[in-house]
């Protein structure tokens, strides 16, 4: 291969980091989809007749403060903390990135109102609203789900009236606009295609965003409720062990790094992919 061809090539390499990322969230998402045919026993199985029992054959991480086994816990727990965190997650996608797309499509009052609305929102302190809006609705798994997803719809907001805003300035809108096209046309089929790719990247780190958001209020024990486990309870519920040199808070807490810093990874692999393909990095 000659010198000019090994250029494009080298750019459509994708970074390690990239598949090192890709590979812990397949990882993850398999222990999510197949938790509970692959834990070694039930998530409330009592496996040690005592707590904080060391790792050993067959219970390869432990027995938490009840006797139950980490690791059977930590991978049943898998499908609520990521099920929760990804449907938050689509639903704070949809609802910001459309009622943002209609405040540059309408400007004047709806956009004046949806951006107050917005810096209210974005004001306020999430952990704080969250523990408020928990304590008084209850803890349930729907509750969490729509505290998070409009916690965080008002970020995708801001992200989707930014792309908007510059592309209602293009003639292809302003001609679609002199041809008559609806309002649903022009923000599903001329504006919506040419923001998913930013959007789409925003939205995994907003799944990051819900995990730790959602674990958080869990750590605090306004989040999920036993017997139903995730990934914040199991740290909150095993907290007692560190003072035995239990690292039975440890797992759910490792879990919870490892599966942000990787979404995290794979966003940045994608965005200097995409800089070297286009010739900007």
């Amino acid at each position: 291969m000659n010198a000019e061809g090994s250029i494009p090539a080298a750019r459509a390499r994708r970074p390690a980091s990239f598949w090192v990322s890709v590979t812990v969230l397949a990882i993850v998402a398999f222990a999510a989809a197949a938790g509970p045919w692959i834990a070694p026993y039930a998530p409330t199985e009592f496996v040690s007749d005592d707590p904080f029992t060391a790792p050993r054959a067959g219970m390869w991480l432990g027995s938490d403060y009840l006797g139950r086994d980490i690791l059977s816990r930590l991978i049943v727990g898998t499908r609520l903390t990521l099920g929760m965190a990804f449907a938050a997650t689509v639903l704070a996608s949809l609802c910001g990135s459309v009622i943002g797309l209609l405040s540059a499509i309408h400007g004047g009052w709806f956009d004046a109102i949806a951006s107050r609305i917005v810096d209210i929102i974005l004001s306020l302190p999430k952990i704080i609203v969250g523990l408020v809006i928990v304590a008084a609705l209850g803890s349930s798994i729907t509750t969490i789900v729509m505290l998070a997803a409009v916690v965080y719809s008002a970020g995708v907001f801001r992200i989707a009236r930014a792309l908007g805003n510059d592309l209602v300035k293009l003639d292809f809108i302003r001609v679609a606009r002199a041809r008559g096209e609806s309002t649903a046309w022009i923000l599903f089929g001329e504006m919506l295609p040419h923001v998913i790719q930013p959007l789409a990247a925003d939205f995994a780190i907003r799944v990051s965003f819900a995990i730790l958001f959602m674990s958080s209020l869990s750590f605090l024990g306004l989040g999920v409720q036993p017997p139903l486990t995730d990934w914040g309870g199991m740290a909150r519920e095993n907290l007692g062990g560190l003072a035995g040199a239990s690292f039975a808070p440890i797992y759910p807490a490792a879990a919870i790094a490892i599966c942000s810093i990787a979404l995290n990874l794979m966003v940045d692999a994608l965005n200097e992919h995409n800089e070297r393909e286009t010739g900007t990095l």
